[in-house]
């Protein structure tokens, strides 16, 4: 059965930061795309970053450039994104998703095959 299974979320103050992780089972990471979504209620559930299968290439939203990263471990077939510099409005639900695609990775979340279950992710005084 493949599964991505994130976490890594909680209650942080403003500025603080805090590592997700997507771990894969039932399969290898190695040729997948994987994104990064977030939902905040109320809201649509929007794209945050990606990174390639080879993790040669990764996207971001405009807004969170220069405050997240993202990395892959594929011995470990598990996927970081590092927040940084977080603020309330980062608050929302955060997703991981895998693509099978052969460069590249797109932000949009029609393109993803298989998704997490979320971690919910507070930022708040």
């Amino acid at each position: 059965q493949l599964r991505l299974v994130e976490s890594g979320g909680g209650l942080v103050q403003p500025g603080g930061s805090l590592r997700l992780s997507c771990a894969a089972s039932g399969f290898t990471l190695d040729d997948y795309a994987i994104g990064w979504f977030r939902q905040a209620p109320g809201k649509e559930r929007e794209g945050v970053s990606c990174i390639s299968s080879s993790g040669g290439s990764a996207n971001f939203a405009d807004s969170v450039k220069g405050r997240f990263t993202i990395s892959r471990d594929n011995a470990k077939n598990t996927v970081y994104l590092r927040t940084n510099s977080l603020k309330p409005e980062d608050t929302a639900v955060y997703y991981c998703a895998a693509l099978w695609v052969v460069a590249g990775c797109p932000l949009m979340e029609k393109e993803y095959e298989y998704w997490g279950q979320g971690t919910q992710v507070t930022v708040s005084s």
